[in-house]
C-alpha cells in the first residue's frame, strides 16, 4: 500500500509523520536535530530516500543536513555559503544602505531528474546550488548582483529568497520569490535573471509596472502548467498566466487577502488554496476560526473549508511553506501552524483531522509519497 510521509520543520527539530495510503492513522518520528531552527526539510523527487533539512541555530550557524535512507541517519553537508563577486549593498527601510550578509537558508528546492542537484534560497536575498549532494554550494551572483539589488528592502522576517520553483520541462527555467523585491525568473539555469512583477501594487509602489519593491508571501504553480503562477503576497492573491510577465487580482470573495501559504490540487491545476489572516498585524485567523478557503476555478471564487478544523477562539498563523499537497487521488492537503498543530484532509480538503498536535512553532511541511 501506499506510504505517506510528511516532513516538518519547527523552531526546535524536525519532525516525520507517516501512513499509509487512508491516511488516518499517522506515527510520529522526532524531535530529530532537537533545539535547533529547522527552516526546512524536503525529499528529492528523483530519489524518495534522499531527504534535505536546512538547520540553524544563532550559536553554531547554518548546517545543511541530508540523509540516505529517508530519514533514519542524517549527516552535515558541506556549506559554504559565501557570497560571490562585489557583494555590495541593499536599501534599509529608512534608505541608508545595508551590506549584504548571510544569515540563513529558507528554502531547499531540490531538481526534478538529480537527487545530487538541489537549490538553496537565502537571507540576505541570495540563490546557492549544489550538483553533489550538498557537499559544495555556489552562489548564482547574478540574482544578488541584478541592477536593482540595491533597491531590495526586507520584509518582517528578513530579506529571503523564500521560493524556488522549477520548471519541470525545462531545468533552466527558474522562478524565485524575494521578499521585499519580488518575482524574479531565469531561462539560463540562474545566471542571469529578470524581474517579473508587472501588474503588482505594494503599499508606497502604486505604479504597477514598479520593477522591484513587492512583498510577495508565497508562490506556486501545477507542473502540468509551468505559466500559471498563483501568488500569496502582503495584500493580495495573485494569478499570472504568461509566466510572470503580467499579474491579476484573484482576491474575490475572501474574508480578507492577506496570508501566506498558497498551494495547488495535485490533479485539478485551477484548484488552489489559502489560508486568510486577519491582517498585516494581527497573524491570527478572521473571528479566531481557523479556515482554509478553496477555489476550484483558479481564483475569484472562494469558498471556505472548516471541517475538523477549530472554529473559536483559534490565533494562530499557517507560515509560507507551511502548506503542502500529495499526489493521490483524492488529493490530500497538509499544513502545520505556529501553534504547533499539523492537520491533514485526505479528501481535498472538505475535511481535516489534527495529525498531531503541541509541537513546536511549525515553520514548514513538506510531503512525499511512495508505493
Amino acid at each position: 500500500m501506499t506510504a505517506v510521509r510528511v516532513l516538518v520543520g519547527t523552531q526546535k527539530g524536525a519532525f516525520i509523520l507517516s501512513s499509509d495510503g487512508r491516511r488516518t492513522g499517522w506515527e510520529v518520528e522526532g524531535p530529530l536535530f532537537g533545539g535547533w531552527e529547522v527552516y526546512h526539510v524536503t525529499g528529492s523527487p528523483a530519489d524518495p530516500d534522499r531527504l534535505y533539512a536546512s538547520q540553524s541555530t544563532g550559536w553554531f550557524g547554518q548546517v545543511i543536513q541530508r540523509s540516505d535512507d529517508g530519514g533514519r541517519s542524517w549527516n552535515p553537508a558541506g556549506n559554504g555559503f559565501s557570497y560571490q563577486g562585489g557583494t555590495g549593498t541593499h536599501q534599509w527601510y529608512d534608505g541608508t544602505p545595508h551590506p549584504w550578509e548571510f544569515a540563513r537558508v529558507w528554502h531547499l528546492e531540490p531538481s526534478y531528474d538529480d537527487p545530487d542537484t538541489v537549490y538553496a534560497g537565502a537571507e540576505d536575498a541570495a540563490l546557492f546550488r549544489t550538483t553533489d549532494g550538498a557537499a559544495t554550494w555556489t552562489e548564482l551572483e547574478g540574482l544578488r548582483t541584478h541592477h536593482t539589488g540595491p533597491k531590495w528592502q526586507p520584509g518582517a522576517g528578513g530579506m529571503c529568497v523564500h521560493t524556488v520553483l522549477i520548471d519541470p520541462s525545462d531545468a533552466d527555467r527558474l522562478h524565485v520569490a524575494i521578499s521585499a523585491a519580488g518575482v524574479f525568473r531565469s531561462g539560463d539555469a540562474g545566471q542571469s535573471w529578470a524581474p517579473a512583477n508587472r501588474g503588482l501594487q505594494s503599499g508606497g509602489i502604486p505604479d504597477p509596472d514598479a520593477e522591484v519593491g513587492h512583498c510577495v508571501h508565497r508562490i506556486t504553480r501545477h507542473p502540468s502548467r509551468p505559466d500559471v503562477l498563483f501568488m500569496q503576497k502582503h495584500w493580495d492573491v495573485m494569478r499570472s498566466d504568461d509566466g510572470g510577465d503580467h499579474w491579476r487580482e484573484i482576491s474575490g470573495d475572501l474574508p480578507t487577502d492577506f496570508g501566506f501559504p498558497i498551494a495547488v490540487h495535485a490533479h485539478e491545476p485551477d484548484t488552489v488554496y489559502v489560508v486568510p489572516i486577519t491582517s498585516d498585524s494581527e497573524h491570527y485567523p478572521p473571528e479566531g476560526r481557523l479556515r482554509v478557503y478553496r477555489s476550484r476555478t483558479g481564483g475569484d471564487e472562494w469558498e471556505p473549508l472548516s471541517a475538523g478544523l477549530p472554529q473559536s477562539d483559534c490565533y494562530v498563523n499557517v507560515l509560507r511553506d507551511a502548506m503542502a499537497v500529495d499526489d493521490l487521488d483524492p488529493c490530500g492537503i497538509y499544513f502545520g501552524t505556529t501553534g504547533g498543530q499539523v492537520y491533514g484532509s485526505a479528501d481535498s480538503g472538505d475535511t481535516w483531522q489534527p495529525i498531531v498536535r503541541d509541537l513546536p512553532r511549525v515553520l514548514s511541511v513538506e510531503v512525499q509519497t511512495r508505493p
